[in-house]
């Protein structure tokens, strides 16, 4: 019974969230033999400047992308 639970930076649309759910859903099925009833797949989108790597939120890197 596997619970994939995800955490993504918010920005994706409807259908790209749903893309990545069921591909999500489809490797549990298809690796470790899950009955696709089983499955469950947790998205957690996080706002782009609450996550950070290198002391540098996403939501800076995007400002400083654009600026260039």
């Amino acid at each position: 019974m596997p619970l994939i639970d995800v955490s993504i930076a918010r920005g994706r649309s409807p259908e790209q969230l749903r893309a990545f759910i069921d591909a999500l859903h489809q490797a549990a099925v298809s690796t470790v033999d899950a009955t696709p009833e089983n499955v469950t797949v947790i998205v957690r989108e996080v706002e782009r400047a609450h996550w950070s790597r290198q002391n540098v939120t996403i939501a800076e890197r995007d400002a400083s992308s654009a600026s260039h």
